[in-house]
């Protein structure tokens, strides 16, 4: 059974296949005055430059049109959209997790992984959880995240202070710009 391929729709209209308007607005060549021209009035300027007529944003009315090289075009934006996106910071989020009665030197060691996640600039989400009774100990719980913080005052910074959740309580913090 024959099935043709589905058809990849194209982001823009371009020269003839902006026809379901009768007039277009003309922008951004500098030898063409910027204004509302017939289209084929417009696609007679594309083609006495040897260039598309494309459409730019087809909501308005009439709708937004340039005169350029399309295929130049495509790959400009291909090219802006890949800047952009290496432009961008992906921040993980690590996660600590404790009891709200943590011993000294087991506090220390998850400082140490905090300020390690943190020099790497991950942010830091850090639990105290609390199984069964011990949920009595909220106050406690608190204290300990706080002086989480103190230590890691060098490293990082509170970008959201305690909140209980559930049966645990958590706190953001945010890697330091250095």
């Amino acid at each position: 059974m024959y099935r043709p391929l589905p058809q990849k729709k194209e982001e823009h209209r371009i020269n003839e296949r902006i026809a379901n308007t009768q007039k277009v607005r003309l922008v951004g060549d500098s030898s063409i005055e910027n204004g509302i021209y017939s289209i084929q009035k417009a696609l007679q300027f594309s083609k006495e430059r040897e260039l598309d007529l494309v459409e730019i944003n087809p909501k308005l009315n009439p709708p937004v049109c340039k005169i350029l090289d399309y295929k130049k075009f495509l790959y400009e934006q291909k090219k802006r959209k890949k800047q952009f996106k290496a432009k961008q910071i992906k921040v993980n989020t690590k996660e600590i997790r404790f009891g709200p009665q943590i011993g000294d030197h087991d506090g220390k060691v998850k400082i140490k992984s905090a300020e390690k996640f943190l020099m790497r600039g991950d942010k830091v989400k850090v639990f105290v959880f609390f199984k069964g009774r011990s949920i009595v100990y909220k106050d406690q719980g608190k204290i300990k995240l706080l002086k989480f913080a103190e230590e890691i005052e060098e490293y990082g910074k509170v970008e959201q202070m305690p909140v209980m959740e559930g049966k645990r309580m958590y706190m953001i913090l945010a890697p330091k710009k250095f």
